[in-house]
């Protein structure tokens, strides 16, 4: 069973201190902004700027929770635990936990151009959140990560944002029900934005109303000081989408119907992050229902959601079961387009309101849904490859996006093999070395991915009616090749959540981490 934890995910880096917290239930005929001994309007006689201690700590907790009741107009039911731990031992409790990616997982991140393959999709996520988290929630307990937890430090927005995930978890419940990355940032969308959306209120209210904690997070970090983060920059601006548009989403939703309109968000959270990022199209404008169709050769098959005892946990489609599936969104397309290079502008450019990056852009903004698909070969297991297909509003959106991928290509090194029928082959020895086939019919867009140019129509025959007909027999039987697709270890592992600010434990070993169940 997955734990639902909820953690701040920032630019910035910010042993332990623990209050164990009674998780009693509190008075709900209590007044509003009355928690425990302490009062929204309370002010402190200690100088924070010297670090806590724990019974000031405790304090602050508590007064912070009673100025959150004001704000959001809701009352906690149960006290939360707090925890103070050094990244330090943060780093130690996670790492080399998680085990490898299946090779479901690194073939989809392969393919969107976000972690290379010869990068283990887990490994980049432990490298991700060791260096960028800053707290997270889960199960009535918050951790705070700081660089030294003898010296007390708590930032103002960092417990606000955390102690708001504990106030939703009571209210609305945490549990997300989409199962792709795409909806789950959806829906962390909404949890994200009202976490951000909160603090920004409560900080209006400080320096005349309320004395408060200082706020020492610094600005976020340019698209050029991301470059220069030892992290994955596509995989972190995948996740951090709930938390840079998040806030913008669920502004428009107070200020179209109040804080009852959020509350009835949670009953239906946005199901893209399309409706994440276009506020308008919430909640009427729902992704399609993009289907692929099987045309593969005897020698590959799709990886189904059944493991089979002899195949590691990863299925095939000899184990039964359905082809398992996958959906990018349009989120994290904008993610692998700027991160490659082929989105060249600053992401602080056009930025909405209170969003702290602008992940809107032509070439995706025309987002309608999508579905990729994973196969294996029967014989060679470690060699995949993958079928993806991508509806748009128009042909209009759909060329403007294909325009784009083929550029991403021709920067990743890619060299055109047969340009009428629209397929690439970037060489041995880049990290995402294969064969690739762009293809677009009307709203359509179709990409295939393989380990070499032969491979294409084994996994995926081409079609007549798209802008790039099948390959001619010349280019398959070229003998031109690429790095095979192959894993590290096609072993199944763990697959958590985020951060989430929304992570989860992984159903097999039950280790937790902050991540979304399909970030890994």
């Amino acid at each position: 069973m997955r734990l639902r934890l909820f953690a701040v995910l920032a630019l910035v880096v910010l042993s332990g201190c623990a209050l164990p917290g009674s998780q009693s239930g509190f008075d709900t005929d209590r007044d509003l902004g009355g928690v425990g001994d302490y009062s929204s309007d309370d002010t402190f006689a200690f100088d924070t700027a010297d670090g806590l201690t724990e019974s000031q700590l405790e304090a602050v907790k508590y007064r912070s929770m009673a100025r959150i009741e004001v704000v959001r107009g809701l009352k906690y039911e149960r006290d939360v635990s707090l925890e103070v731990v050094s990244r330090a031992a943060y780093r130690d409790q996670w790492a080399g936990g998680s085990g490898n990616a299946s090779a479901f997982e690194n073939e989809v991140w392969r393919g969107a151009f976000v972690v290379d393959g010869e990068t283990d999709v887990e490994r980049a996520f432990d490298d991700l959140y060791g260096d960028s988290i800053q707290g997270y929630y889960v199960d009535d307990r918050i951790v705070i990560v700081t660089e030294d937890a003898d010296d007390i430090r708590i930032d103002r927005r960092t417990l606000v944002h955390e102690l708001t995930h504990a106030l939703q978890d009571q209210h609305f419940g945490i549990g997300r029900e989409s199962e792709t990355i795409d909806g789950v940032r959806a829906e962390n969308g909404l949890l994200e934005g009202e976490a951000g959306y909160v603090p920004e209120r409560y900080d209006r209210r400080c320096g005349a109303e309320w004395q408060c904690l200082p706020d020492t997070q610094p600005p976020p970090a340019s698209g050029a000081g991301l470059t220069e983060r030892p992290f994955n920059v596509g995989l972190f601006l995948s996740i951090y989408a709930p938390y840079a548009e998040g806030p913008s989403f669920v502004a428009d939703l107070h200020e179209r119907g109040g804080w009852d309109a959020v509350d009835r968000a949670h009953d239906e959270p946005p199901r893209s992050t399309a409706q994440l990022l276009h506020p308008e199209r919430y909640p009427d404008t729902r992704p399609v229902d993009v289907t692929v169709a099987d045309r593969s050769s005897d020698d590959w098959h799709p990886i189904t959601d059944r493991a089979d005892a002899t195949d590691d946990g990863n299925g095939t489609a000899g184990a039964g079961g359905e082809p398992r599936t996958e959906t990018v969104g349009e989120a994290t397309l904008f993610a692998t387009l700027w991160a490659n290079g082929a989105i060249d502008r600053p992401l602080t450019a056009g930025t909405p309101d209170r969003a702290q990056y602008n992940y809107s852009h032509p070439a995706t903004e025309g987002w309608a849904g999508d579905t990729i698909r994973v196969y294996r070969h029967a014989d060679e297991p470690t060699r995949t490859g993958h079928v993806w297909r991508l509806e748009w509003d128009s042909p209009a959106d759909a060329a403007e996006f294909a325009d784009a991928y083929r550029r991403l290509l021709e920067i990743r090194g890619a060299e055109p093999v047969d340009s009428a029928a629209g397929v690439f082959r970037i060489p041995d020895g880049d990290p995402f070395a294969g064969a690739y086939r762009v293809s677009t019919t009307g709203t359509t867009v179709d990409i295939v991915g393989a380990p070499t140019v032969g491979d294409l129509g084994a996994i995926h025959a081409a079609t007549p009616g798209s802008t790039s007909p099948p390959e001619p027999a010349a280019a398959l039987e070229s003998g031109a090749t690429a790095a095979s697709t192959a894993t590290a270890n096609p072993s199944v592992a763990p697959t958590v959540a985020v951060p989430t600010s929304t992570a989860v434990a992984d159903p097999e070993t039950g280790r937790q981490s902050p991540r979304s169940p399909v970030d890994g």
